[in-house]
Formats: structure tokens, C-alpha cells, sequence
């Protein structure tokens, strides 16, 4: 079969790109391995997608060549990607720091991609395994389990390494390496913490509690809930802060500020004619499990009237700034998106095409693009879509 354009990998970019190629009367041909259409949209905010983020900006996203996401997403916007969501008449509303939710199933999502892509008369194949990529100027060969597309463009968004039970693979970093392009080692990232064995044995019975932190780490700073695991540490902030902390020796440490908007050395000395002890005091503010577990490992479970002014200092130091140094992330199976992908240095920023390889385009999750929890990635994924859309 020969077309315009082969689209590798049915997910939020690579149906973006298919819809927008296919209405400016490209022939397109989208294929994907996996049997299901659009997983990650399908699980994502909880069954309704975190489809965007009002307050996107460049900003809010991790690379190697930082610069590189700013030309796609100030060309298509969030108001851009709400636009098209409403003119579909799905319902969504707002919850916390910009993230837009649908009212209902996030397969509303997922039907208006699939609309927009017959729209513009794209040809499906899946499941539909590429089996080889060959090519010579001008024309690529895209040997399948369906048949042979011979295509002037190819378009690879299969994503990263994220989630592999719903079909993620290294596709896309194999076929850079085939062609000379390099590729930012990746890694798991927006992902629950491992506790070492020490911190496991000692707070390991805490899974469920949730409270309120600021943790930093490298240049990442973020203020949300933090959720104790039967593992280690999630939540919002962990997830936030997961993707600046590295597994690696004499990595940084995650500092973490148990009160957050609270000067605890101020406050503790308010308290030091109370006769209760400092995890009575803490429990006022923090959960009291927590509290209890977090004194006795500190040894600081007297009452604080009898706390000498080195041990408070020391514990409002520990309170505003606990460090802790995980043994690990949970992996690719927990983990919301891939850190790390296609070198960007090697891509046009305008349309996601190689520089060196006219005709090869990389888009979505496959590239050293990443951004924060609540939406960001998602629109990354609309962005570099529409990019690759309007030039392949």
C-alpha cells in the first residue's frame, strides 16, 4: 500500500498527528501492536483524563534541551485542545492548579481522536505489529504484520517505557538507534518511592496516612499531599519530585517540609510551657500515627517542657527539612511517563522531524519531553502531534 504518511502508535499524540496530517488531505495510515486504542487516555484521572492544564507552559517540562517544547505548545495551546474538546460536546470541569477533567468517561476522549482521524480518512491497522523499517531518500518501507506501507513520511509515537502490561516497548528508541539518532537514557518518572529497609521498618505499618509537605529536590520544588505506602512514598508531591531525584550514588537527597507555611522553631517554642510531650504537640498537625512514629525515631517523645534548646532546634531543622534518601523508584509498571527518549537536539522544534533523516518525525512520550503531574503530558502529546501533523 502506498500513502503519504505512517503513523506508528495509536495513543494521545499519534491519533493528534494522524487527524491533523489526514484534514489537509494527507493519505495516512495509522498503526499500532496493541489490540486496545488509547489505554493510557483510557486510565488516566482516575477513568476521566486529565486531558490539559490551563497554566501549561514550557516551564513545566523536563529535558535535556529545555528549550525544544517551547515552539510546539505556544502554537497549540490549552485553549486550542479545549476548543476542539467542546465543540464535541464533552462536558469537563476544573479541579486543583489548572488540571480540566471530562465530567464523565475519558473514553469521550478517545471517541473524539477516533472522530477526528475519519474525519480526515485515516486508514487504521491494528493490531498491526511493525516488523522493519527500511529506507531511501524519500521513501520509507514499513514492512508489517499486515502487509507493506511505502510512505515519503513516518511519524513514530509509541511512547515510552511506561506501563508495558498495556503495550509500551523501546520501539522508538530502536528505531532512532537504526538511524543514527541518540537517545537520553530513560527512566521511570512521576513515580511512587522506595523506602531503604531502615525507613520501611519504621514506617512501613503507616500505608494510607496522607499530609500535607513540601519536598525539594535538585530544581524541583512542589507543595501537595504526600501519601505513605506499604513500600515507601506517593502522592502528588512525590510523584512531582520523583522526576528531579536520580538513583544514582551520592544522588541528592528529597527534602522534605512536614509543615509546610510554618516556622516550627517559632512554633515550638510557643509551646514549651505545655505539659504534653512533642508527639501529643506534632499530632495537632500532623496525623497522629505519624507523629507518634516520626518522635520515637528521633527519640524526641518527652514532654517538650524538658526538651533541651539544641534537641527543639534540632527538631524544628527536621521538621522543615526531614531528608530522605529512597533506595529506588516502583518502577515502569507504577510510573505515569517516561523520563528521558529521543536526543531533541536531533529534531526540528517547529515540526518534530529529524534533521538528519527528512521524512522521520518523533512525537509525544518517545521524546526527551517530559512534564509535571496534571495534565502537562497530555498536552505535549497534543502539541507535538499537531506539530508533526501539519508538516508530514
Amino acid at each position: 500500500m502506498h500513502c503519504d504518511v505512517v503513523v506508528i502508535g495509536a495513543g494521545a499524540a499519534g491519533m493528534m498527528c494522524a487527524a491533523t496530517a489526514g484534514q489537509r488531505g494527507r493519505r495516512v495510515v495509522l498503526v499500532d501492536h496493541y489490540a486496545k486504542l488509547g489505554e493510557k487516555i483510557r486510565i488516566s484521572g482516575g477513568g476521566r483524563c486529565n486531558f490539559t492544564n490551563l497554566h501549561a507552559t514550557w516551564r513545566d517540562f523536563l529535558s535535556d534541551n529545555p528549550d525544544f517544547c517551547r515552539s510546539a505548545l505556544a502554537r497549540y495551546t490549552p485553549r486550542d485542545f479545549i476548543a476542539l474538546v467542546e465543540r464535541h460536546g464533552i462536558a469537563w470541569h476544573e479541579k486543583t492548579l489548572g488540571q480540566l477533567f471530562c465530567d464523565d468517561s475519558s473514553k469521550r476522549i478517545i471517541d473524539m481522536l477516533v472522530e477526528e482521524c475519519r474525519v480526515g480518512e485515516v486508514t487504521w491497522r491494528q493490531p498491526c505489529a511493525v516488523q522493519e523499517v527500511a529506507y531511501e531518500p524519500g521513501r520509507f518501507e514499513v514492512r508489517t504484520g499486515m502487509g507493506t506501507l511505502h510512505a515519503a513520511s513516518i511519524v513514530v509515537a509509541t511512547g515510552g517505557l511506561t506501563v508495558p502490561k498495556i503495550g509500551a516497548t523501546p520501539f522508538a528508541y530502536r528505531l532512532a538507534g537504526q538511524f543514527g539518532l541518540p537517545v537520553v537514557p530513560p527512566r521511570p518518572a512521576l513515580v511512587p518511592l522506595a523506602f531503604d529497609p531502615e525507613l520501611l521498618a519504621r514506617y512501613g505499618d503507616l500505608a494510607g496516612v496522607s499530609l500535607e509537605a513540601h519536598a525539594r529536590c535538585a530544581r524541583g520544588s512542589f507543595r501537595e499531599s504526600l501519601l505513605f505506602t506499604h513500600r515507601g512514598l506517593s502522592g502528588p508531591v512525590i510523584l512531582q519530585i520523583s522526576s528531579y531525584w536520580q538513583q544514582v550514588e551520592g544522588a541528592e537527597p528529597i527534602r522534605i517540609d512536614l509543615l509546610p507555611g510554618t516556622k516550627a522553631r517559632e512554633w515550638l517554642t510557643q509551646q514549651r510551657r505545655s505539659p504534653a510531650t512533642l508527639p501529643a504537640l506534632l499530632s495537632e498537625k500532623l496525623p497522629k500515627r505519624f507523629a507518634q512514629q516520626w518522635c520515637e525515631g528521633h527519640g524526641w517523645t518527652l514532654p517538650i517542657a524538658q526538651l533541651s534548646d539544641r534537641a527543639l532546634d534540632e527538631a524544628a531543622h527536621a521538621l522543615s527539612e526531614w531528608r530522605v534518601q529512597p533506595s529506588g523508584t516502583l518502577g515502569y509498571n507504577k510510573a505515569e511517563v517516561t523520563l528521558g527518549g529521543v536526543d531533541t537536539r536531533a529534531l526540528s522544534s517547529k515540526t518534530m522531524e529529524a534533521a538528519e533523516v527528512p521524512g522521520l518525525y518523533f512525537i509525544g512520550e518517545a521524546v526527551d519531553v517530559t512534564g509535571h503531574l496534571g495534565g502537562f503530558n497530555f498536552q505535549w502529546a497534543w502539541a507535538s502531534g499537531r506539530a508533526a501533523g501539519l508538516a508530514a
